[in-house]
């Protein structure tokens, strides 16, 4: 909780706001998620959609990269098969830390209706580790958008300047 102080005391300072140093890097961080394009299916349509006129997630702060260098969050959008779970790895690595995933659509989450095929991973989870998880098949954008202020909330709740047992 952020302590706001507008009253002009004797000294003349105008105003201050007074918080912990974890929730104002969380604040500025959960402003600011941007994520990594990783569509690869169907899903794919609905996390372009996302980004559209109608649920424009810019307004929460998430904006789309072109390079794992600069995001902060993987949606992966899609059926993942063994193929490109190599090529999902190395840019999950490539990401900067902290970083998130989102597996979005029932093919990301376990495989979905594909999953009895044997070149398709039965879930991402399998391959990095994942935060949120958006059902559906394929999921609606306000689903999307839901997850991602899933994904802010559990921003909101992390600490960094304290060591963890």
């Amino acid at each position: 909780m952020v302590h706001l102080y507008n009253k002009m005391p004797s000294e003349g300072f105008f105003g201050a706001a007074f918080t912990t140093v974890d929730r104002a890097l969380n604040w500025f961080r959960l402003s600011s998620v941007w994520y990594l394009l990783f569509g690869l299916a169907c899903c794919g349509i609905e996390l372009m959609q996302t980004g559209g006129p109608r649920t424009d997630i810019d307004r929460i702060g998430s904006v789309p990269r072109p390079t794992p260098r600069q995001s902060d969050l993987m949606i992966v959008a899609g059926t993942l098969t063994y193929k490109m779970a190599s090529r999902l790895r190395l840019l999950y690595d490539q990401m900067a830390e902290p970083k998130y995933v989102i597996a979005m659509g029932s093919c990301a989450n376990c495989g979905g209706l594909f999953q009895l095929s044997y070149s398709v991973v039965k879930g991402v989870d399998k391959i990095v580790p994942v935060d949120v998880y958006v059902p559906g098949c394929p999921p609606r954008p306000e689903a999307l958008t839901e997850g991602i202020l899933k994904l802010q909330e559990k921003i909101r709740t992390e600490r960094f300047l304290v060591k963890s047992p």
